[in-house]
């Protein structure tokens, strides 16, 4: 009885910012604007507008994931090697952007990348060309892998730490160097955090609309862009939470990709 009411808060919780907004999302995606039964605000992802911005969040958002992994898993192993514990001012370096507000890390990737921005303005002193990347595709991967490469490098290195060393210096003994080290024992036993942190990069790299409308100047739509402009500007409740449901299916998939391969949640960020 007393764990019921210790969780009563919780349930509260969960019931008015999970439950009903879930509710109303598949109720407005399911129903047409006289409360009858469609499928037509789903189908509606297969308008030029829709698709168009679907394959490019796709693309992007895998293209951010598979740089993060690229920049994560080497930071993680140095970090493993360099015997930090968890409540070091190292591991705490890469914790605290995640500390700070989201969107004013972007507008302050905003600042740095305009034509009349910092990096250009220090490119001009060296009498060097400037650097035109904002409002394109690559200012927008760059920004995404600036906010997630954290939830990239913290679930492997949760995962790196708990790896036995006597494990490795057994493979080391039978004759095995350090490459056949890492793709036989170190890489698959480090799976569920890579599996991880691909999981919690492409998700929200796949859903953000704000970091395409600062560093995309509104140029850019990926399929955030679209669903807000539905709720924003037209005002079409119906289509843009049929677009949802969508992106849902893309969230789910994941989920069950990280609960295959990270049963033990051993890629839980720290």
């Amino acid at each position: 009885m007393r764990k019921k009411l210790i969780a009563g808060p919780y349930m509260l919780w969960a019931i008015a910012f999970i439950l009903i907004p879930l509710a109303m999302v598949f109720y407005y995606g399911l129903t047409d604007k006289n409360g009858s039964f469609t499928l037509s605000n789903i189908a509606s992802i297969s308008s030029p507008e829709a698709l168009k911005s679907l394959v490019l969040a796709l693309g992007l958002s895998l293209l951010s994931t598979v740089i993060c992994l690229i920049l994560a898993y080497p930071l993680a192993m140095i970090l493993n090697n360099l015997k930090v514990n968890q409540n070091s001012f190292i591991v705490l370096i890469f914790i605290l952007p995640m500390w700070m507000n989201f969107l004013l890390r972007t507008m302050a990737w905003q600042t740095l990348l305009e034509k009349t921005g910092v990096i250009n303005q220090l490119l001009g002193l060296l009498h060097l060309p400037p650097l035109n990347i904002i409002n394109t595709p690559t200012a927008i991967v760059l920004g995404m892998v600036y906010n997630f490469l954290p939830f990239m490098v913290l679930p492997i290195y949760n995962v790196l730490v708990k790896i036995d060393p006597n494990v490795v210096h057994a493979a080391r003994d039978l004759g095995a160097n350090g490459f056949t080290t890492f793709v036989k024992i170190i890489f698959p036993l480090s799976l569920p955090g890579v599996i991880s942190g691909i999981t919690m990069v492409f998700v929200p790299s796949l859903t953000t609309f704000v970091i395409s409308d600062l560093l995309g100047g509104g140029k850019i739509l990926l399929i955030g862009n679209v669903i807000e402009q539905e709720f924003k500007q037209v005002n079409n409740w119906h289509v843009g939470s049929g677009l949802s449901i969508v992106l849902m299916i893309f969230i789910i998939i994941s989920m069950f990709i990280t609960n295959k391969y990270d049963r033990d949640g051993e890629g839980a960020v720290l």
